[in-house]
């Protein structure tokens, strides 16, 4: 069995901001392979389903983001799960909006959700870190990572949820090379399909002219008539 915590902080009025992309990544692999509704359990939601073959468990902790490591934890303990058993999916700042990274173990880069996470179940668990973007400068990251998602970001966010719900059987077997090869090339080619669709909306068309008048019709037709004779 294999457990993907989402990271997020609860309720809808966050539900859309960039921080909670970790949330909105279990929320597409629950839907894209039937899992179970989400029940209240550990300080959190939980799924439960299976992915090409594989058991996965999914948690969205509904503590706030920086008491995320007690929901991961009661779930952990109370599943009998090792660290490694675990992934954890979470927004990046410090990767472009759209790219994506996977390891196991390392630093908590300043994240509040591993922050709680790593003293309580420890650090070598996997790690997907889905890119957001920086505002570029310190003082306007809380305010960047507590908006939502503006609506051209749809062309980037769309084909990278999709990508990694599509593949998120190789996170269970922690084949985090083919894992991300593979939504490399899903969100290459899935942003090149959405691009269309959001694409801003063309002015009217221009009216089309009238067609214009023969040679042989109007004022000057008929001047031409009484001093030549002629059409």
């Amino acid at each position: 069995m294999h457990m993907i915590v989402g990271l997020g902080n609860p309720g809808r009025d966050y539900a859309g901001n960039r921080h909670n992309i970790g949330a909105m990544a279990v929320d597409e692999i629950a839907r894209r392979h039937g899992f179970s509704p989400f029940r209240s359990k550990f300080q959190g939601l939980i799924a439960d389903g299976t992915v090409d073959g594989e058991r996965v468990l999914l948690l969205k902790p509904e503590t706030f983001m920086n008491r995320s490591g007690d929901s991961v934890a009661a779930a952990a303990k109370f599943y009998k799960l090792d660290t490694g058993d675990i992934t954890v999916i979470y927004d990046e700042l410090d990767l472009a909006p759209g790219k994506l990274r996977v390891k196991t173990g390392g630093g908590t880069g300043g994240h509040n959700g591993l922050r709680s996470i790593d003293p309580q179940i420890g650090p070598d668990y996997q790690r997907v870190r889905l890119g957001i973007g920086h505002p570029g400068h310190k003082d306007l990251v809380s305010r960047w990572v507590l908006n939502d998602f503006a609506k051209a970001d749809q062309d980037w966010l769309e084909p990278l949820l999709c990508a990694v719900a599509d593949n998120a059987a190789l996170l269970a077997k922690r084949d985090a090379s083919n894992f991300m090869n593979r939504v490399a090339l899903a969100t290459s080619a899935g942003a090149a399909r959405v691009a269309p669709a959001v694409q801003p909306e063309q002015s009217p068309a221009a009216p089309v002219p009238e067609k214009p008048d023969s040679p042989n019709d109007g004022p000057m037709a008929g001047m031409l008539k009484k001093l030549f004779g002629r059409d």
